[in-house]
């Protein structure tokens, strides 16, 4: 399975675009090869296009600033670099193939400072879940992990498990999950996967402050 992670920080790029991004951003997501994409601090109205132009189901949940939400859109789609984060946010999950995902759940890890929430979906016969931890706190940011894990443990039993995201941290450590690689703070972790091969970075020319990263995971206990 190839998993890619991306935070498309509210659809705007560095330096500013002074526009709004949308198709930028989803050219480039559908020319990329994966089979699940992980994607935080997307604008609430894109996930449900971006399944549509990336040929995916999409499940998301909400994060934090989505009160009044058709305001904050209507700035956002003008003017996404002076609105910047108060346009909204969600995490989202795309999936491509014949299963859409079944079973999705989320799960509020904070609401202060911001709203931090775990999603994820059952896929075959394990789960794959989605994470963005709160910032500038190297001890909150490792709580959410380690919360967002035990949820996801709750949901899953036994089964295998990947969560994926912007951990806000490089090194994140909840208990039962492995590191299995990523860029800076953009990790993936599971339980009963392996690496086929190292995490590597697309190219995501001047879109987000993150760079997008993939990783090949095959099931433990597999041939490579």
């Amino acid at each position: 399975m190839r998993v890619l992670s991306w935070n498309l920080y509210h659809g705007r790029a560095v330096p500013p675009a002074g526009r709004a991004l949308y198709s930028a951003f989803a050219e480039r997501l559908a020319s990329w090869p994966w089979d699940v994409a992980l994607l935080q601090e997307c604008p609430p109205w894109w996930p449900a296009q971006l399944a549509v132009d990336c040929g995916a189901h999409e499940h998301h949940a909400l994060t934090s600033r989505n009160s009044c939400l058709p305001l904050r859109k209507w700035i956002a789609q003008r003017w996404p670099d002076i609105i910047k984060s108060n346009g909204g946010g969600c995490d989202a999950i795309l999936i491509r193939g014949d299963d859409p995902g079944r079973d999705h759940r989320f799960a509020v890890l904070r609401t202060h400072p911001e709203r931090r929430v775990v999603h994820g979906v059952r896929l075959g016969d394990g789960w794959v879940c989605n994470l963005h931890a709160q910032v500038w706190s190297e001890e909150q940011a490792q709580q959410d992990a380690a919360t967002a894990a035990a949820n996801v443990f709750a949901w899953a039993g036994d089964a295998p498990v990947i969560l994926g995201g912007d951990f806000n941290t490089p090194a994140p450590h909840p208990r039962g999950l492995t590191d299995l690689g990523g860029h800076k703070v953009d990790r993936v972790l599971a339980r009963g996967w392996t690496a086929a091969a190292p995490a590597k970075t697309e190219d995501h020319g001047q879109l987000s402050d993150h760079s997008p990263i993939v990783i090949d995971l095959r099931r433990e206990g597999t041939a490579p």
